[in-house]
């Protein structure tokens, strides 16, 4: 017979598959169980942690247990960055996946805090600076709803951004068009990205700011932005709840051999 812990669980995660408990809804308060005669404190509290640990909830201080999301948002590859998205139109980079997503939004879901920064060394070597150097350092934290997705850091080198609204601590995208729209403004279009995903397991201040769950990976993502004569515009650092997105790349298969041949 199974632990009366995991008989409530079972119950609550079946609910919760069902729809009746949706996501973003707050599970009942662990008291209320307790009077409405599910178990002790301790059998509801191991029920609520084990939910939380097969990813169903998560739990936060102040928010209590929350019904997570289980369909994961599509975080776009090349077809995110689109130049009609942004540059023609207001869909930035989170947008685009949220749209892709058939999601709801909300442009204050992106958060952000600006400041101007030593270069770390990543920083400074992806933008050719040397050590000591200050870049602006754009740090956003983005929800869906009242849960954290992820976080972007993206670091300018003051001369491309300074006065512009990327220096804007506002909550939400820089602007129509967001920070994208705001470099092409200034002179600086992009032409080309580069992208490197590395999966780890999180630091202690990212399980609280992204409210993961136990044992709960994150992938970081590096992004380095080009203009077509291959000045970096950008270096971003990105840690995304690894359950919380589905990577796709839409692309055509290169043919170097092919290339190769023509050029000759």
């Amino acid at each position: 017979m199974a632990a009366k812990w995991r008989e409530l669980a079972d119950r609550l995660a079946e609910r919760i598959r069902s729809g009746e408990y949706a996501p973003g809804q707050q599970l009942p308060h662990i008291r209320d169980l307790v009077e409405a005669g599910e178990g002790s404190k301790s059998t509801v509290h191991a029920a609520y942690k084990a939910l939380e640990a097969e990813g169903l909830v998560s739990s936060s201080r102040g928010h209590g247990t929350i019904v997570r999301e289980q369909t994961p948002l599509k975080r776009l590859g090349i077809a995110r960055y689109d130049k009609a998205k942004w540059r023609d139109s207001d869909e930035v980079a989170f947008i685009a996946d949220r749209v892709a997503s058939g999601r709801s939004y909300r442009r204050n879901e992106q958060t952000q805090t600006v400041s101007r920064v030593k270069a770390p060394a990543l920083v400074a070597a992806a933008h050719g600076l040397p050590d000591g150097a200050e870049v602006y350092a754009r740090a956003r934290l983005v929800k869906e709803g009242a849960q954290p997705t992820h976080t972007l850091t993206s670091y300018y080198r003051p001369e491309h951004v300074e006065g512009t609204r990327i220096v804007d601590p506002t909550p939400g995208p820089a602007g129509r068009g967001g920070g994208f729209r705001v470099l092409y403004d200034a002179g600086y279009e992009i032409d080309h990205m580069k992208e490197e995903l590395f999966a780890r397991a999180p630091k202690a201040d990212e399980v609280q700011l992204l409210q993961l769950s136990p044992g709960e990976w994150v992938v970081e993502l590096h992004r380095t932005t080009y203009t077509a004569e291959g000045t970096v515009v950008e270096f971003a650092i990105g840690v995304h709840a690894a359950t919380r997105f589905a990577w796709a790349y839409d692309f055509k298969v290169p043919d170097s051999a092919s290339t190769e041949g023509e050029s000759k």
